[in-house]
């Protein structure tokens, strides 16, 4: 059994929370360990918004139970009026995430059957306790750069498999390719989108982090070659153009990923455009749907060069 890096935290997050306010002798001292527990999250980003939204609708719990329980009585069916209060406020102050958390506080309160500074300063204490060890713990998180090496490795092998399938078809006229590489980039491009978020929100700055803008960069390529896909298959036969950007695509499919800017290779495009355009005009509809997807394609891939970095 795998112990993941949350469930730790988790572990020593609620334990510190109840040791220490038990050290320091407040009543109903293990509610610290729940704020705790219901307070860490996967991200940074995450835990704040939780810790806040807690913190808000605990206060507000003290608030409103503490005056309805003192005005008419701490009576078990005030609870029906006082969530009827509670939740469209903190639907309204957007911290509904709070709401199971100062449940405990309110229970606390019609336990207690009373309402003094003193126990108002106890139940303070075990929300700052619970609140400040879940924001403690989850200050540090685990590094994933290997995570994403590995990631982006394979995203990019896919992506030049791709491209070498294509030119192998445009230039033989045939290929056994089944398409397999574009179902798992997929796959791997949603692996890709949850680990950019994770990455963005772990950032105090607040700004998308790089390897998000990389999947999004990735994301786009992708998306182009799988319009370019149904334009390559419509390429009968083996025709001189055809050969020609499949030349194209195999010199690319080793350089697509270390040339700033697609470099030269914008030049080379406009070049076998010119060349098409002094072609003779074709002579059957055979060749003239061959023409328009070689062109469509060439489109394609002006769209796909511009994406380099």
């Amino acid at each position: 059994m795998r112990i993941g890096f949350r469930t730790l935290k988790t572990a020593i997050g609620v334990s510190l929370s109840v040791l220490i306010a038990g050290q320091l002798g407040l009543l109903n001292f293990a509610s610290a360990g729940i704020l705790t527990l219901l307070c860490i999250q996967k991200t940074r980003r995450q835990s704040f918004n939780a810790i806040w939204e807690r913190l808000l609708a605990c206060l507000v719990a003290i608030a409103v139970s503490g005056l309805l329980f003192e005005l008419v009585g701490y009576h078990a069916l005030l609870f029906v009026l006082i969530f009827l209060i509670l939740i469209p406020l903190c639907v309204k102050l957007r911290c509904t995430g709070g709401i199971a958390s100062s449940s405990v506080i309110m229970m606390h309160i019609y336990v207690q059957k009373g309402l003094t500074l003193s126990f108002i300063g106890n139940e303070l204490m075990i929300i700052l306790i619970g609140l400040g060890m879940s924001l403690v713990v989850n200050l540090y998180m685990p590094g994933v750069e290997r995570q994403i090496q590995e990631l982006r490795r394979r995203i990019e092998t896919r992506i030049e498999n791709i491209l070498r399938e294509l030119a192998v078809y445009l230039k033989d006229g045939t290929s056994l390719w089944d398409g397999r590489e574009l179902l798992e980039l997929t796959a791997l491009l949603e692996q890709a989108r949850a680990l950019g978020i994770q990455t963005t929100e772990n950032d105090f700055s607040g700004r998308r982090s790089v390897f998000y803008t990389y999947y999004e960069t990735r994301r786009k390529q992708v998306d182009i070659l799988k319009t370019m896909m149904p334009l390559v298959s419509q390429v009968d036969a083996r025709v001189e153009q055809g050969q020609r950007i499949g030349e194209f695509l195999d010199d690319l499919a080793d350089h697509w990923n270390t040339i700033p800017g697609g470099r030269d290779y914008h030049e080379r495009l406009r070049a076998i455009r010119e060349y098409h355009r002094e072609l003779p005009l074709p002579e059957t509809r055979e060749e003239f749907e061959t023409r328009a997807s070689l062109y469509a394609m060439a489109n394609e891939l002006e769209r796909f060069i511009l994406t380099l970095a």
